[in-house]
């Protein structure tokens, strides 16, 4: 549902983002340092860059920028890394393996895993929703499937998957257009259980993985959309509160913008698994399998040197940027929300 939520998020997005100084789009350039730039001009009482190997770095940078894609992929193999993606992302992956390579050394650090991540777990959500093809403003969207795929940030695999269909209550049956996007049948849903019995049920489950109290964790999603618009208006409907655990979440697409140096519209789904040479595995508009290709392209950014973490939340209703100087945290222990009055 990915494009399609692009589409009608530019039709008319009635969530909008804060007034608050947004920090945000600096947030790669800053967690995860571009060392493609020219090296920093510090005086030696300050000494942040001071050290000779920063001199090493930018001069490996000059001559990774002047490689062609051969000598990249020649690199990469020889380094044994990934050899897939554009010119561009191979020469971003390279840079950031030597820079930690480098910086390791200078500082006498073992890290703990194959990357320096901020969470040891991050849960990726991609709702499927009730939609026409040609949606009039004040459509209600109600979640009619709701996924999750959990990956470990140390090694990076796919550990485990939630998946259920949400009976919707305002407009129950679901439109011809809805059912070929998303593959979802009248009778999927009609069988289903009502939002806040699967709710109860996603709240267990990551519980059951000791999320948020044992392990830090983090919700990610493709975009602001699955949780500032569906997730809001759905808890509005059923009379819920919003879950304290999804107030605050990663938005891969401004990471991805960020990081890798692409405009916004290079960052649909499609987009960004085909410049990293992946291709989509699965049924698109399948919450589950999208969930799936989302975490894919997360953890090749964390193999790439991205340091993901959050960069969006909820507060009063309002979807708000989190800046990058604020103290990194993790999303709460699950509870379920509690009924509105």
């Amino acid at each position: 549902m990915e494009e399609y939520k692009e589409n009608i998020q530019d039709k008319g997005d009635n969530v909008k983002l804060s007034s608050e100084p947004e920090e945000d789009d600096k947030s790669c350039n800053k967690v995860c340092s571009n060392i493609g730039e020219p090296v920093p001009q510090v005086s030696s009482t300050r000494g942040e860059f001071s050290d000779p190997v920063y001199k090493e770095i930018a001069l490996a940078n000059g001559h990774i920028n002047r490689m062609n894609k051969d000598e990249l992929r020649s690199k990469l193999a020889e380094c044994k890394l990934d050899t897939r993606g554009v010119k561009d992302v191979m020469k971003k992956r390279l840079k950031n393996y030597y820079k930690k390579q480098k910086l390791s050394l200078m500082q006498s650090v073992t890290e703990g895993g194959p990357t320096d991540a901020y969470y040891d777990f991050i849960c990726v959500v991609d709702f499927e929703a009730t939609c026409e093809q040609d949606n009039p403003l004040d459509f209600t969207h109600e979640i009619i499937e709701f996924p999750m795929v959990l990956f470990n940030t140390h090694t990076l695999d796919i550990e485990d998957s939630f998946q259920e269909y949400v009976r919707p209550e305002v407009n129950t049956q679901l439109s011809e257009f809805c059912i070929k996007l998303t593959g979802i049948t009248q009778k999927m849903v009609d069988e289903a259980d009502t939002f806040p019995d699967v709710l109860k049920r996603v709240v267990l489950w990551l519980q059951e993985k000791e999320l948020g109290t044992k392990y830090k964790y983090a919700i990610l999603t493709d975009g602001s959309w699955d949780m500032s618009k569906f997730m809001n208006t759905q808890c509005r409907l059923s009379r819920l509160r919003y879950p304290q655990f999804a107030k605050k979440w990663i938005n891969i697409k401004k990471f991805y913008g960020n990081f890798y140096k692409v405009p916004r519209t290079q960052t649909k789904l499609s987009s960004m698994l085909e410049k990293l040479g992946l291709q989509y595995e699965g049924r698109p508009h399948s919450g589950l399998d999208d969930s799936r290709n989302i975490a894919r392209i997360a953890l090749r950014m964390l193999q790439d040197g991205c340091q993901l973490r959050i960069n969006e939340r909820m507060h009063e209703g309002q979807l708000r940027a989190v800046p990058s100087s604020a103290p990194v945290e993790g999303a709460p222990p699950p509870h379920n929300p509690r009924s509105r009055v």
